[in-house]
C-alpha cells in the first residue's frame, strides 16, 4: 500500500505536470516532418524533379544525398515522397511503394531484405532463410505488384561497413531481372568520403543524381525553431533570448537542426520538471549540460576495452596529460591492474586521434624545442561526467574505485 508521504509526491508531480508549458512537444522530435521545412526550398524543388516520373509510373534516377547531420536530408526524403503520394492520389497516378530503413538500426543485408519485403505486404521469419532467398522473395512479391519501388537507406554508411555493399549492388541491378516493376535507391550519408569505399560499380549506379545539403546558419535555424515553437508551446511561455540561444549553440556545432530542437525541447522538460511557467535561457544551459552528458554516455559504451582505459587515464591524472609518453606509463598501470596485455605506444596514439575524432578529448600539439613535438591531451567533457560513462563497464568501474580509495 502506498504510504501518504508516497501518495503526497506522485500528487504534486503530477500537478507539476499538469501546467505544462507544452502544446505538443513532439514537433520538436527529430522524426516528426512538418507542413514546411524553411530553407530547404532548393533542395525540396531538386528531389522533386528526380522523383516526378514516379507519378507516371517510371523509375527515377537513383540519389545520393550527403549532409552533416541535422541538416534536413532524412526529413526533405520523407516530405518529398509524402507529398508525392497525396499528389499522386488526387490525379489517379498508378501509385509507388516506398520503404525507408535507418541502416543504423537494420545493420545486415538480412534485415534489411526483410524489411523490403514486408513493406510489400510478405512475411520473413527473423532467422533461418538466406539471403538469396529473402531476396528472391522482395524480387517475385514486387514484380507481381507492378508497381515502382523507392528504397531509403538512411545512414547507408553503418550497412555498408557492417555488411559491404553487396546488397547495393544487388539492388542497383535487380532492374534488369524485372519487367512490370522498377527499383529505386535514396542513399543517405554524413560521411562525404563514403562513396570512395564502393566498388566502381556501385558508385557509378548509386550516385546517378548527387544532392549536398550545406548546414544551417544561426538565422536559419532560429526561423526553425520559431516555426516549431508555436506548435510545440503555449504562448509566452518562451522567454526573449531563448531560441536565437539555442540556435546559436546548434550553429556553432556544424548547423545541426536536431541539435538546436534537442536543447528547445529539454528546457521546456526540465522548466516543468521545476514547476517554472516560463522556459528561460538558464534552463536551455541545463540542457544543454544534460544532453551532452547523455551523448557523453552513448558514446563510450560503444567503445572498446583499450579505448576506455585510456580515456580512465586522463580522467584519473586530473583531466590532462603534456606528453603521449606519460599517457602511455598511466594506461599501462590500469592495464596491469586488470591483467591485461597493453597495446603499443603507437596504438595509444592511435586511440588517442580516434578519441579526439568523437569529441571526447582535445589533443594539442606542442614544440619543445630540442626535444622535439608532443602532443597536450586533454578531456574534452566534464570529469564527473566521463568517469560516470566510464564506471557502466563493470571492469573499469572497479579500477576506479580502487584508485578513489587510495
Amino acid at each position: 500500500m502506498m504510504s501518504s508521504n508516497n501518495r503526497d509526491i506522485v500528487a504534486d508531480t503530477l500537478l507539476k505536470l499538469e501546467n505544462t508549458v507544452f502544446l505538443n512537444r513532439e514537433v520538436l522530435r527529430p522524426d516528426y516532418i512538418p507542413e514546411s521545412l524553411p530553407h530547404r526550398e532548393e533542395q525540396i524543388r531538386q528531389l522533386t524533379s528526380v522523383l516526378a516520373p514516379l507519378l507516371k509510373g517510371e523509375r527515377p534516377s537513383n540519389v545520393f544525398i550527403y549532409g552533416l547531420t541535422g541538416t534536413g536530408k532524412t526529413a526533405v526524403v520523407k516530405y518529398v515522397l509524402r507529398r508525392l503520394e497525396e499528389y499522386g492520389r488526387g490525379f489517379g497516378s498508378r501509385g509507388f511503394f516506398s520503404c525507408y530503413i535507418n541502416c543504423r538500426n537494420d545493420d545486415t543485408t538480412y534485415r534489411v531484405m526483410a524489411s523490403l519485403v514486408e513493406t510489400l505486404g510478405g512475411r520473413v521469419p527473423f532467422t533461418g532463410l538466406s539471403t538469396a532467398e529473402v531476396f528472391r522473395r522482395f524480387k517475385n512479391r514486387l514484380e507481381s505488384l507492378g508497381r515502382v519501388m523507392i528504397i531509403v537507406l538512411d545512414e547507408i554508411d553503418s550497412l555498408v561497413s557492417r555488411a559491404g555493399d553487396e546488397l547495393l549492388y544487388r539492388l542497383t541491378r535487380v532492374n534488369d531481372e524485372l519487367s512490370r516493376s522498377k527499383v529505386s535507391v535514396i542513399g543517405i550519408t554524413n560521411d562525404v568520403k563514403f562513396m570512395e569505399k564502393l566498388d566502381p560499380r556501385v558508385k557509378s549506379s548509386l550516385s546517378e543524381v548527387e544532392l549536398v545539403f550545406p548546414p544551417y546558419d544561426a538565422i536559419q535555424l532560429s526561423d526553425i525553431l520559431r516555426e516549431r515553437a508555436a506548435k510545440a508551446f503555449k504562448p509566452g511561455v518562451l522567454d526573449e533570448g531563448v531560441i536565437e540561444y539555442c540556435a546559436s549553440v546548434a550553429a556553432k556545432e556544424h548547423g545541426d537542426a536536431r541539435r538546436a530542437l534537442d536543447l528547445l525541447r529539454v528546457a521546456g522538460e526540465i522548466a516543468e520538471r521545476l514547476g517554472d511557467r516560463v522556459v528561460k535561457v538558464e534552463h536551455v544551459v541545463k540542457a544543454r549540460e544534460e544532453i551532452e552528458r547523455d551523448m557523453v554516455i552513448d558514446v563510450v559504451k560503444t567503445l572498446p576495452q583499450h579505448s576506455k582505459l585510456v580515456l580512465l587515464a586522463i580522467a584519473l591524472a586530473g583531466g590532462r596529460f603534456d606528453s603521449t609518453g606519460d599517457l602511455y606509463v598511466s594506461y599501462r598501470e590500469l592495464v596491469k591492474a586488470l591483467g591485461s596485455e597493453p597495446v603499443t605506444q603507437r596504438r595509444v596514439s592511435d586511440i588517442v586521434s580516434e578519441l579526439e575524432m568523437l569529441g571526447l578529448v582535445t589533443a594539442k600539439v606542442v614544440n619543445r624545442g630540442r626535444y622535439g613535438k608532443t602532443r597536450q591531451i586533454s578531456l574534452a567533457t566534464d570529469y564527473n561526467t566521463m568517469v560516470k560513462a566510464l564506471s557502466d563497464d563493470a571492469r573499469i568501474a572497479s579500477l576506479v574505485k580502487n584508485y578513489r580509495g587510495r
